[in-house]
């Protein structure tokens, strides 16, 4: 699977910015990645979700809003039937396959830019523009949602690293432009990516 030149390119600028001395949120474009959707049949539901368990070396599959680390990625339930696997460049040597009888597999790497929300201001930023209840009491660790985020969708999971959003390609840079814009007030350091 190669991966895509990010349409955040010319739009962000690495370093500090807002208030001297202070850094409330950490922005960070992480740009290697393998991102798969597995879609299954309502009657291939275990089935498929134990394929895709798998494939993402975890022990069980995730269930709804969860998000299971596993040895090869990160399988994130974002639908009743479907799941994704976003994992590191590299660590799927081909898209996996599965019996058309059983389910479908999407190659979503073209699609999505994975955008990676750290700082002790990271869940006051996000909830400027998403309508969920970020405290790590009520989304702790593990957990996915699908929500929308200045009407466009976009899926958020918290893992042991922070708050990561998957955004639409063709939205990424407007959408980048709100974080950072909001962001000022608390201390942005955007994180140059890794080439």
């Amino acid at each position: 699977m190669a991966n895509s030149v990010s349409p955040l390119h010319t739009s962000y600028v690495a370093g500090h910015h807002g208030p001297e001395g202070k850094i409330g949120v950490t922005l960070e474009e992480i740009e290697d990645f393998a991102m798969v959707q597995f879609s299954a049949w309502p009657n291939t539901l275990a089935r498929t979700g134990t394929e895709a368990a798998r494939i993402a070396g975890c022990a069980t599959a995730a269930s709804p809003g969860e998000a299971v680390l596993g040895k090869i990625g990160t399988l994130l339930r974002v639908e009743p039937l479907k799941w994704w696997l976003v994992a590191p460049a590299g660590s799927l040597s081909e898209t996996p396959v599965l019996a058309p009888e059983d389910g479908a597999i999407l190659d979503l790497l073209q699609s999505r830019v994975w955008i990676r929300v750290g700082g002790p201001k990271a869940e006051v930023l996000l909830n400027h523009f998403l309508p969920i209840d970020l405290r790590a009491a009520a989304f702790p660790s593990g957990t996915v949602a699908s929500t929308g985020f200045h009407h466009v969708g976009v899926t958020l999971w918290r893992d042991q690293t922070g708050l990561n959003l998957l955004l639409p390609r063709s939205f990424a840079v407007s959408l980048w432009d709100l974080l950072c814009e909001s962001a000022l007030q608390y201390g942005l350091e955007v994180i140059q990516p890794e080439r």
